[in-house]
């Protein structure tokens, strides 16, 4: 078995992240609702996500490691856009202000269940509508939770960065790493 386990995602950014720190998942899309419950929050949300993600695999015989991200601007939560007119919507909202970035990461291996929740701030700055249209463009927003990727051209908008640099990503890789050495997967 030694260092395997399953990412239950598609994400690309993800696989990568852990690659970085010399990981290499089979990766296993897992194909969840992602509609928020009547009154959950944010928080519940994500966790929710991440955990269901990692349980989404039935009877694995190595760990599975289940993440989500989200971008939260005061109490409204930010997925990832459905439109044209969504992303611009959520772009031009946190132009000049601050936003949460936060992501949920679950690790199941048998029947123990580990998660870690991590919150990164990131400040925006003022985006125009030109701006905002022209990003996407790109075709870089697609996909991206909050319509923008820090990784790639949407750097050009985040103005300061407290916490997390991978969070922002999509995999906080510090917590992630953490998770997994408590089942035994090790980096080094």
């Amino acid at each position: 078995m030694g260092n395997a386990f399953i990412l239950a995602s598609g994400s690309p950014r993800r696989f990568e992240l852990l690659g970085q720190i010399g990981l290499k998942p089979t990766v296993q899309a897992v194909d969840i609702d992602e509609s928020p419950h009547l009154g959950e929050s944010g928080l519940e949300l994500v966790r929710r996500l991440a955990e269901s993600k990692a349980m989404a695999i039935p009877e694995s015989e190595v760990p599975v490691l289940g993440a989500d991200t989200i971008v939260m601007l005061g109490n409204q939560v930010y997925g990832k856009p459905t439109s044209r007119l969504h992303c611009l919507d959520m772009l031009l909202s946190m132009s000049g202000k601050k936003h949460k970035v936060i992501t949920s990461v679950c690790v199941r291996s048998g029947s123990q269940k580990l998660t870690a929740t991590v919150h990164s701030i990131v400040t925006m700055s003022h985006i125009s509508d030109v701006a905002a249209e022209q990003y996407w463009q790109t075709g870089e927003p697609n996909g991206k939770a909050g319509g923008y990727a820090i990784q790639g051209k949407g750097a050009m908008f985040v103005e300061h960065l407290e916490g997390s640099y991978s969070n922002v990503v999509g995999l906080p890789l510090y917590e992630s790493a953490q998770l997994l050495s408590k089942v035994g997967i090790n980096a080094l």
